[in-house]
């Protein structure tokens, strides 16, 4: 079996009478993106805080691991294989990004010349050699994330949090730090990643956790999820309206549009859901010309999740 980066059972933490986290589990393989999801309030950052060792569980969670340690038992072992960046820039701005990371490298005791060479391999690779001798607050909101990610590396971290890293950028910023957290991975390197932005989940990570009332609601594959709500179909186009009339006997559950010549089929977008409508088609002799596959998206899901309209039982089921 893959190795787990992060594993915790039943984790919990309240404030006072607030539950914030309640129970909850998570499977986190090396080498992989994992995002969790969830409105403002919903818990994600006091996951992240629990997982670095910021804050600690409450009694009653079961074991947690985080780089192959135990996080009460070893946490300064926990400390030394990740690395953190927050919602919030850890970047001085009163001093040059050189010098942010030299800090940096310090404070993770490199030798001198290890930390010089560390900094400018680093500078290099984020793109900001350029900038390198300006104060960290000349920067673009861009440019201090790429130098926080910078900083958070300098120790060599095999586990990275990304909490909420793209807040507040622009589009062509979210999109380079999409690249940089892509090219991570390819390291070898493991991702935690807290989004309210859907679609980076969606482009981003091998799995997806939606986090609701201190608890999992579902977790899998972007598609896995996707799947979760009603609503898929495929749509079948014809030019020749005999072969519309005929497909429309076959199918005999479809939706009608007559005017566009195209039948509408509910499915859950699976390969064995489009095979199912092929064979039909190929039985009766009919060919489309034209066949989309329409999926419900991680907005529908997210909001079936978190908005109270709910997800059918037996559907949730499928992903356990």
């Amino acid at each position: 079996m893959t190795n787990l980066a992060i594993a915790a059972n039943g984790l919990r933490k309240s404030y006072g009478d607030k539950v914030v986290l309640d129970g909850v589990d998570l499977a986190v393989p090396e080498g992989t993106i994992f995002a969790l999801l969830g409105p403002n309030g919903a818990g994600k950052t006091t996951a992240v805080k629990i997982l670095s060792t910021l804050v600690s569980a409450d009694p009653g969670t079961g074991e947690i691991r985080v780089g192959g340690h135990s996080l009460t038992a070893a946490p300064q072992a926990v400390r030394a294989a990740i690395g953190v960046t927050g919602q919030f820039s850890a970047v001085d701005g009163l001093i040059t990004g050189e010098e942010n990371m030299l800090l940096m490298a310090d404070l993770h005791h490199l030798p001198r010349s290890e930390g010089r060479r560390t900094a400018a391999e680093l500078l290099e690779r984020f793109d900001l050699v350029e900038a390198a001798k300006k104060p960290a607050s000349t920067y673009s909101g861009g440019m201090k994330r790429r130098l926080d990610i910078a900083m958070t590396l300098v120790g060599g971290p095999r586990i990275i949090f990304l909490d909420e890293p793209t807040t507040g950028l622009d589009p062509r910023s979210r999109h380079t730090m999409w690249r940089i957290i892509r090219e991570l991975v390819s390291d070898g390197v493991t991702v935690f990643l807290t989004t309210q932005y859907l679609e980076e989940a969606d482009e981003l990570a091998d799995r997806i956790a939606v986090l609701n009332d201190g608890t999992i609601a579902a977790e899998g594959t972007a598609q896995e999820l996707k799947r979760l709500v009603p609503g898929g179909h495929v749509r079948l186009r014809f030019t020749d309206p005999e072969a519309y009339r005929r497909a429309g006997l076959a199918l005999d559950e479809a939706a009608r549009d007559d005017e566009a010549l195209a039948l509408q089929i509910p499915g859950d977008g699976s390969q064995r859901a489009l095979r199912s409508v092929l064979d039909r088609l190929d039985t009766a002799g009919i060919e489309a010309d034209e066949l989309t596959v329409h999926t419900p998206d991680l907005d529908d899901v997210f909001f079936a999740l978190t908005g109270g309209t709910g997800i059918p039982h037996q559907s949730k089921e499928a992903l356990r």
